[in-house]
């Protein structure tokens, strides 16, 4: 942020930056370099580094579609809009949703998606496209649901975990069980029952995706109520900077910047208490994992760049 000045510049390199979110997504997919851990194809190894690029392309992503939904915002606000108009858009998302189809990162692909259908309302305002938009997801999920294996025992464990307990459902049964036995205030810090004899813990990857039944289990329900209200307070002043931000750019760049903050929460803490399926992203800036925490401090400095320009111009 040092070097940026200005952030209103990324709106001149806007298809740049999209261009180079779809690299960074379709690095991992690459032979030599790319990883693939439990079952999703997210990293990128280059000698003792490793890194998750997808992180970082969330926030590019986010600026490209700020820029973009500016300067067309009124011929897609229209009745009727030109199918032209769509193609650049359709086209860069259309190349994100397939490669991160191609790396099973469908976490991922979800949390992309919902933050375009919301960045698309807040630009035109047109609820037609919100509803078009959940149907052809709809109709994504079916065909992925009959096609991609993964996307079957994910939906299958969330409607019953308790059919394989030991295998497929064993991790949404010991996170349900953690967050269940956190009571009211919980057991305290370091005092959960989540590490077993040998020295693992009882829900795999306990500090990425399982961290919140972590938290519902050590401090209870209050503690598990207070995380998700800080979240909840993080994302009502993202949409007030938003709503008070002078220009196109800045207020859909606030507003798609908290969207992506606040539904990778949602996305997180519905999976693990079985509101939604289970999807493999982090919570942000509680989870562990260095790529997530780069990605998210660039989105809230970003975020506190465009409060900084509203504040100084309401003095």
């Amino acid at each position: 942020m040092l070097v940026l000045r200005d952030y209103r510049k990324l709106d001149d390199y806007k298809y740049t930056l999209g261009a180079a979110a779809i690299a960074l997504l379709a690095l991992p997919a690459l032979p030599g370099i790319g990883a693939t851990r439990n079952g999703a194809s997210l990293w990128v190894e280059l000698g003792p580094v490793g890194f998750q690029p997808g992180e970082l392309a969330k926030v590019l992503l986010v600026v490209f579609l700020a820029g973009y939904l500016r300067d067309n915002r009124e011929l897609l606000s229209r009745r009727i809009p030109s199918p032209k108009h769509f193609g650049p858009l359709l086209l860069v998302w259309g190349g994100a949703m397939l490669v991160l189809f191609q790396t099973n990162d469908l976490g991922g692909g979800l949390l992309y998606f919902s933050v375009f259908l919301a960045m698309l309302y807040v630009a035109t305002g047109r609820w037609l496209y919100v509803a078009g938009g959940l149907g052809l997801f709809a109709l994504g999920a079916f065909g992925l649901y009959h096609v991609v294996s993964r996307v079957e025992t994910r939906v299958s464990v969330w409607l019953d975990p308790w059919s394989d307990p030991f295998g497929d459902g064993y991790q949404l049964v010991q996170s349900i069980y953690a967050v269940s036995s956190g009571g009211l205030f919980g057991s305290g810090l370091g005092r959960g029952v989540l590490v077993a004899p040998g020295g693992s813990t009882y829900i795999p990857f306990l500090e990425t995706d399982f961290v919140y039944s972590a938290i519902a289990q050590e401090l209870g329900l209050a503690g598990a109520v207070a995380v998700v209200l800080l979240y909840v307070l993080t994302v009502h002043r993202g949409f007030r900077i938003a709503m008070l931000a002078d220009d196109g750019f800045s207020k859909l760049l606030a507003a798609g910047l908290t969207a992506a903050l606040g539904l990778q929460a949602f996305i997180i803490v519905g999976g693990v208490t079985g509101l939604i399926p289970l999807t493999g992203i982090t919570l942000p800036f509680v989870s562990y994992g260095g790529s997530s925490i780069v990605a998210n401090s660039l989105l809230l400095a970003l975020l506190l760049m465009v409060s900084d320009r509203v504040n100084r111009d309401f003095r």
